[in-house]
Protein backbone atom coordinates (compact mmCIF):
# COMPACT_ATOMS: atom_id res chain seq x y z
CA UNK A 1 0.00 0.00 0.00
CA UNK A 2 1.61 3.68 -0.73
CA UNK A 3 0.36 6.45 1.25
CA UNK A 4 -0.02 9.80 0.01
CA UNK A 5 0.18 13.47 1.55
CA UNK A 6 -1.12 16.81 0.33
CA UNK A 7 -0.95 19.72 2.62
CA UNK A 8 -0.93 18.58 6.11
CA UNK A 9 -2.61 15.05 5.41
CA UNK A 10 -1.61 11.87 4.85
CA UNK A 11 -4.16 9.66 2.39
CA UNK A 12 -3.25 5.71 1.80
CA UNK A 13 -3.48 4.76 -1.75
CA UNK A 14 -4.69 1.52 -2.73
CA UNK A 15 -2.04 1.03 -5.71
CA UNK A 16 -4.40 -0.93 -7.69
CA UNK A 17 -6.75 1.53 -8.34
CA UNK A 18 -5.25 4.64 -6.75
CA UNK A 19 -8.49 5.16 -4.49
CA UNK A 20 -8.21 6.55 -1.08
CA UNK A 21 -9.16 4.40 1.37
CA UNK A 22 -8.21 6.40 4.57
CA UNK A 23 -6.76 9.92 5.69
CA UNK A 24 -4.88 11.06 8.88
CA UNK A 25 -1.85 13.63 9.43
CA UNK A 26 1.58 12.80 9.02
CA UNK A 27 4.40 14.75 11.43
CA UNK A 28 7.09 16.44 9.09
CA UNK A 29 10.72 15.71 9.98
CA UNK A 30 12.29 18.13 8.30
CA UNK A 31 12.03 21.31 10.23
CA UNK A 32 12.83 23.30 6.79
CA UNK A 33 9.95 21.91 4.17
CA UNK A 34 10.45 21.06 0.24
CA UNK A 35 7.57 22.67 -1.43
CA UNK A 36 6.53 20.04 -4.41
CA UNK A 37 6.17 21.31 -7.88
CA UNK A 38 3.49 21.41 -9.85
CA UNK A 39 1.98 17.32 -10.91
CA UNK A 40 4.40 16.41 -8.20
CA UNK A 41 2.53 14.15 -4.98
CA UNK A 42 5.01 13.12 -2.04
CA UNK A 43 4.06 9.52 -0.97
CA UNK A 44 5.00 6.77 1.68
CA UNK A 45 5.74 3.31 0.86
CA UNK A 46 5.43 1.31 3.45
CA UNK A 47 8.52 -1.25 4.05
CA UNK A 48 8.10 -5.09 5.27
CA UNK A 49 10.01 -3.53 8.72
CA UNK A 50 6.62 -1.19 8.81
CA UNK A 51 8.55 1.93 8.26
CA UNK A 52 7.83 3.99 5.35
CA UNK A 53 9.81 5.88 2.62
CA UNK A 54 9.03 8.89 1.39
CA UNK A 55 8.86 8.81 -2.71
CA UNK A 56 8.55 11.88 -4.57
CA UNK A 57 6.14 10.89 -8.13
CA UNK A 58 5.99 13.00 -10.87
CA UNK A 59 3.74 11.14 -13.85
CA UNK A 60 4.88 11.78 -17.86
CA UNK A 61 3.35 13.59 -20.02
CA UNK A 62 1.37 12.04 -22.47
CA UNK A 63 3.17 11.24 -25.71
CA UNK A 64 1.18 10.62 -29.14
CA UNK A 65 3.72 7.37 -30.17
CA UNK A 66 4.42 3.92 -29.61
CA UNK A 67 7.86 4.67 -28.10
CA UNK A 68 8.07 3.35 -24.90
CA UNK A 69 9.34 5.17 -21.70
CA UNK A 70 10.82 3.28 -18.95
CA UNK A 71 10.03 4.42 -15.42
CA UNK A 72 12.94 5.95 -13.95
CA UNK A 73 13.83 5.54 -9.77
CA UNK A 74 15.93 7.93 -8.36
CA UNK A 75 18.28 7.08 -5.72
CA UNK A 76 19.95 10.16 -3.17
CA UNK A 77 23.87 10.01 -1.49
CA UNK A 78 24.46 11.35 1.57
CA UNK A 79 22.77 14.46 3.21
CA UNK A 80 20.29 14.35 0.65
CA UNK A 81 17.14 13.34 0.08
CA UNK A 82 13.87 12.83 -2.79
CA UNK A 83 13.94 16.76 -3.18
CA UNK A 84 17.07 16.98 -4.76
CA UNK A 85 16.01 15.20 -7.74
CA UNK A 86 12.44 16.85 -7.62
CA UNK A 87 14.42 20.66 -8.22
CA UNK A 88 15.10 20.13 -11.56
CA UNK A 89 15.17 16.78 -13.22
CA UNK A 90 11.45 14.97 -12.39
CA UNK A 91 9.89 18.14 -14.07
CA UNK A 92 12.84 16.70 -17.19
CA UNK A 93 12.19 13.51 -17.56
CA UNK A 94 8.16 13.46 -16.85
CA UNK A 95 7.46 16.20 -19.37
CA UNK A 96 9.78 14.05 -21.66
CA UNK A 97 7.13 11.21 -21.27
CA UNK A 98 8.77 9.23 -17.95
CA UNK A 99 6.73 8.56 -14.77
CA UNK A 100 9.47 9.48 -12.26
CA UNK A 101 9.87 8.20 -8.59
CA UNK A 102 12.39 9.45 -6.20
CA UNK A 103 13.16 8.12 -2.90
CA UNK A 104 14.33 8.77 0.26
CA UNK A 105 16.00 5.93 1.99
CA UNK A 106 15.26 5.58 5.51
CA UNK A 107 16.61 7.95 7.77
CA UNK A 108 16.74 10.73 5.24
CA UNK A 109 13.90 13.69 4.40
CA UNK A 110 10.75 13.19 5.55
CA UNK A 111 11.39 8.95 5.56
CA UNK A 112 10.98 6.86 8.50
CA UNK A 113 14.41 6.22 10.61
CA UNK A 114 15.31 2.79 12.12
CA UNK A 115 15.77 1.87 15.44
CA UNK A 116 19.70 1.76 15.09
CA UNK A 117 22.57 4.79 14.85
CA UNK A 118 23.10 4.42 11.10
CA UNK A 119 20.07 3.96 8.72
CA UNK A 120 21.07 1.03 7.40
CA UNK A 121 23.92 -1.07 4.99
CA UNK A 122 24.24 -1.03 1.62
CA UNK A 123 22.60 -4.63 2.14
CA UNK A 124 19.43 -3.03 3.52
CA UNK A 125 19.35 -0.07 1.80
CA UNK A 126 19.34 -1.66 -1.53
CA UNK A 127 16.51 -4.22 -0.72
CA UNK A 128 14.12 -1.07 0.46
CA UNK A 129 14.56 0.18 -3.16
CA UNK A 130 13.98 -3.49 -4.37
CA UNK A 131 10.69 -3.51 -2.52
CA UNK A 132 9.70 -0.26 -3.31
CA UNK A 133 9.97 -1.39 -6.97
CA UNK A 134 8.29 -4.52 -6.57
CA UNK A 135 5.40 -3.52 -5.22
CA UNK A 136 4.82 -0.24 -6.91
CA UNK A 137 6.33 -0.37 -10.58
CA UNK A 138 4.89 -1.98 -13.12
CA UNK A 139 7.49 -2.53 -15.67
CA UNK A 140 11.39 -2.81 -15.39
CA UNK A 141 12.94 0.87 -14.50
CA UNK A 142 15.69 2.49 -15.03
CA UNK A 143 18.09 3.04 -11.92
CA UNK A 144 19.64 6.76 -11.42
CA UNK A 145 21.44 6.70 -8.24
CA UNK A 146 24.26 10.11 -7.08
CA UNK A 147 27.01 9.55 -5.50
CA UNK A 148 26.56 6.68 -2.27
CA UNK A 149 22.88 6.51 -4.29
CA UNK A 150 24.98 5.01 -7.23
CA UNK A 151 27.14 2.68 -4.95
CA UNK A 152 23.57 1.11 -3.81
CA UNK A 153 22.34 0.97 -7.42
CA UNK A 154 25.86 -1.28 -8.08
CA UNK A 155 24.67 -4.20 -5.12
CA UNK A 156 21.15 -4.01 -6.72
CA UNK A 157 23.03 -4.88 -9.69
CA UNK A 158 25.40 -7.16 -8.41
CA UNK A 159 21.82 -9.17 -6.80
CA UNK A 160 20.53 -9.65 -10.30
CA UNK A 161 23.11 -12.02 -10.84
CA UNK A 162 22.40 -14.47 -7.71
CA UNK A 163 20.51 -17.40 -8.25
CA UNK A 164 19.00 -17.18 -4.70
CA UNK A 165 18.45 -13.89 -4.17
CA UNK A 166 17.23 -12.68 -8.15
CA UNK A 167 13.92 -12.84 -6.68
CA UNK A 168 13.68 -10.70 -4.29
CA UNK A 169 15.00 -7.98 -7.29
CA UNK A 170 12.98 -6.82 -9.73
CA UNK A 171 14.41 -7.23 -13.17
CA UNK A 172 15.92 -3.50 -14.54
CA UNK A 173 15.57 -1.86 -17.52
CA UNK A 174 18.96 0.42 -17.24
CA UNK A 175 20.94 2.04 -14.14
CA UNK A 176 22.26 5.42 -14.43
CA UNK A 177 25.36 5.94 -12.13
CA UNK A 178 25.90 9.98 -11.44
CA UNK A 179 28.94 11.08 -9.73
CA UNK A 180 29.14 7.74 -7.91
CA UNK A 181 31.37 6.14 -5.46
CA UNK A 182 32.86 3.26 -7.18
CA UNK A 183 32.77 -0.21 -6.93
CA UNK A 184 35.72 -0.51 -4.36
CA UNK A 185 34.33 2.59 -2.19
CA UNK A 186 35.31 5.77 -1.45
CA UNK A 187 38.77 4.95 0.11
CA UNK A 188 41.23 5.21 -2.57
CA UNK A 189 39.56 8.60 -3.78
CA UNK A 190 40.40 9.69 -0.02
CA UNK A 191 44.49 8.64 -0.18
CA UNK A 192 44.44 9.65 -3.93
CA UNK A 193 43.81 13.15 -2.62
CA UNK A 194 46.00 12.76 0.75
CA UNK A 195 48.81 12.52 -1.79
CA UNK A 196 48.46 14.35 -4.21
CA UNK A 197 45.84 17.07 -3.13
CA UNK A 198 45.97 17.61 0.65
CA UNK A 199 44.50 20.56 0.75
CA UNK A 200 41.28 19.51 -1.29
CA UNK A 201 41.23 16.08 1.09
CA UNK A 202 41.66 18.63 4.03
CA UNK A 203 38.64 20.55 2.81
CA UNK A 204 36.86 17.24 1.68
CA UNK A 205 36.86 15.97 5.17
CA UNK A 206 36.19 19.14 6.81
CA UNK A 207 33.04 19.34 4.81
CA UNK A 208 31.96 16.02 5.11
CA UNK A 209 32.90 14.19 8.08
CA UNK A 210 32.98 17.53 10.25
CA UNK A 211 29.61 18.33 8.24
CA UNK A 212 31.81 22.16 8.18
CA UNK A 213 29.56 22.15 4.59
CA UNK A 214 26.63 22.97 6.75
CA UNK A 215 27.60 26.50 8.49
CA UNK A 216 30.21 27.85 5.25
CA UNK A 217 28.34 28.74 3.04
CA UNK A 218 31.64 28.78 1.11
CA UNK A 219 32.80 25.45 1.37
CA UNK A 220 29.06 24.01 0.72
CA UNK A 221 29.36 25.62 -2.85
CA UNK A 222 33.14 24.22 -3.14
CA UNK A 223 32.37 20.71 -2.37
CA UNK A 224 28.86 20.72 -4.16
CA UNK A 225 28.29 23.34 -6.45
CA UNK A 226 29.83 25.15 -9.67
CA UNK A 227 31.82 28.66 -8.38
CA UNK A 228 28.71 30.42 -10.26
CA UNK A 229 25.64 29.40 -8.05
CA UNK A 230 24.55 32.73 -6.45
CA UNK A 231 24.70 32.69 -2.55
CA UNK A 232 20.68 32.58 -1.86
CA UNK A 233 20.20 29.46 -4.31
CA UNK A 234 23.81 27.75 -2.13
CA UNK A 235 22.14 29.08 1.11
CA UNK A 236 18.76 27.01 0.01
CA UNK A 237 20.00 23.95 -0.42
CA UNK A 238 22.41 24.08 2.16
CA UNK A 239 19.53 24.45 4.62
CA UNK A 240 17.64 21.43 2.99
CA UNK A 241 20.42 19.01 2.91
CA UNK A 242 21.16 20.20 6.88
CA UNK A 243 17.90 18.95 7.63
CA UNK A 244 17.97 15.40 5.25
CA UNK A 245 20.46 13.46 7.03
CA UNK A 246 19.29 12.73 10.42
CA UNK A 247 21.55 10.07 10.93
CA UNK A 248 24.19 8.67 8.31
CA UNK A 249 23.12 6.45 5.45
CA UNK A 250 26.28 4.06 6.64
CA UNK A 251 28.66 2.84 8.52
CA UNK A 252 31.32 3.42 6.55
CA UNK A 253 34.13 1.31 8.35
CA UNK A 254 31.55 -1.61 7.85
CA UNK A 255 30.76 -0.25 4.48
CA UNK A 256 34.68 -0.44 3.26
CA UNK A 257 34.42 -3.85 4.76
CA UNK A 258 32.08 -4.94 2.74
CA UNK A 259 33.36 -3.89 -0.74
CA UNK A 260 34.30 -4.48 -3.24
CA UNK A 261 30.52 -5.13 -4.61
CA UNK A 262 30.58 -8.03 -6.79
CA UNK A 263 30.75 -8.18 -10.31
CA UNK A 264 28.07 -9.27 -13.23
CA UNK A 265 29.50 -10.69 -15.89
CA UNK A 266 27.13 -10.24 -18.70
CA UNK A 267 25.10 -7.33 -17.43
CA UNK A 268 21.43 -7.80 -19.06
CA UNK A 269 20.56 -4.36 -19.65
CA UNK A 270 22.71 -1.38 -20.55
CA UNK A 271 24.50 1.33 -17.79
CA UNK A 272 25.65 4.71 -18.06
CA UNK A 273 28.74 6.06 -16.13
CA UNK A 274 28.00 9.54 -15.97
CA UNK A 275 30.86 12.43 -14.21
CA UNK A 276 31.61 15.57 -13.69
CA UNK A 277 34.20 17.79 -14.60
CA UNK A 278 34.68 20.05 -12.05
CA UNK A 279 33.13 17.43 -9.04
CA UNK A 280 35.27 18.04 -6.08
CA UNK A 281 34.59 14.84 -4.50
CA UNK A 282 34.52 11.90 -7.04
CA UNK A 283 38.06 12.42 -8.48
CA UNK A 284 38.55 11.24 -12.39
CA UNK A 285 39.79 7.66 -11.27
CA UNK A 286 37.04 6.74 -9.06
CA UNK A 287 34.73 7.90 -12.34
CA UNK A 288 37.08 5.32 -14.63
CA UNK A 289 36.91 2.48 -11.92
CA UNK A 290 32.77 2.46 -12.12
CA UNK A 291 33.31 2.43 -15.90
CA UNK A 292 35.74 0.15 -16.43
CA UNK A 293 33.65 -2.00 -13.96
CA UNK A 294 30.79 -2.59 -16.03
CA UNK A 295 32.87 -2.58 -18.95
CA UNK A 296 31.65 0.89 -20.71
CA UNK A 297 32.98 4.37 -21.54
CA UNK A 298 32.60 7.25 -18.84
CA UNK A 299 31.13 10.19 -20.16
CA UNK A 300 32.49 13.06 -17.77
CA UNK A 301 30.07 16.40 -18.81
CA UNK A 302 32.33 19.37 -18.54
CA UNK A 303 31.80 22.56 -16.39
CA UNK A 304 29.54 21.14 -13.56
CA UNK A 305 29.86 20.01 -9.92
CA UNK A 306 29.07 17.06 -7.37
CA UNK A 307 25.59 17.91 -7.45
CA UNK A 308 24.72 17.55 -11.21
CA UNK A 309 21.02 17.15 -10.85
CA UNK A 310 20.92 20.62 -8.70
CA UNK A 311 23.76 22.51 -9.96
CA UNK A 312 23.72 25.47 -12.42
CA UNK A 313 23.83 23.86 -15.86
CA UNK A 314 21.54 20.98 -13.94
CA UNK A 315 20.26 20.31 -17.31
CA UNK A 316 23.68 19.17 -19.62
CA UNK A 317 23.94 15.76 -17.17
CA UNK A 318 20.35 15.59 -17.75
CA UNK A 319 20.27 16.19 -21.79
CA UNK A 320 22.99 12.95 -21.79
CA UNK A 321 20.88 10.97 -19.64
CA UNK A 322 17.58 11.58 -21.94
CA UNK A 323 20.21 11.26 -25.84
CA UNK A 324 21.37 7.80 -23.34
CA UNK A 325 17.67 6.96 -22.81
CA UNK A 326 16.84 7.02 -26.29
CA UNK A 327 19.89 5.10 -27.77
CA UNK A 328 19.16 2.46 -25.33
CA UNK A 329 15.49 1.78 -26.61
CA UNK A 330 16.65 1.70 -30.02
Amino acid sequence: MAICVSGSHTLFVNRSNLKTVAVLSREKKMRVQYDLKQGQSRNFHELPSGLSMEVIVQKGAKKNTNFEYPPLVFVHGSYHAAWCWAEHWLPFFSSSGHDCYAISLLGQGESDSPPDSVAGTLQTHARDVADFICRNIGSPPVLVGHSFGGLIIQYYISNLGSDELKDLYPKLKGAVLVCSVPPSGNSGIVWRYIFSKPIVAFKVTRSLAAKAFQTSLSLCRETFFSATMEDHVVRRYQELMKESSRMPLFDLRKLNASLPVPSVPNCPFEILVLGAKDDFIVDAEGLKETAKFYGVPPVCVDAIAHDMMLDVSWEKGAEVIFSWLNGSEK
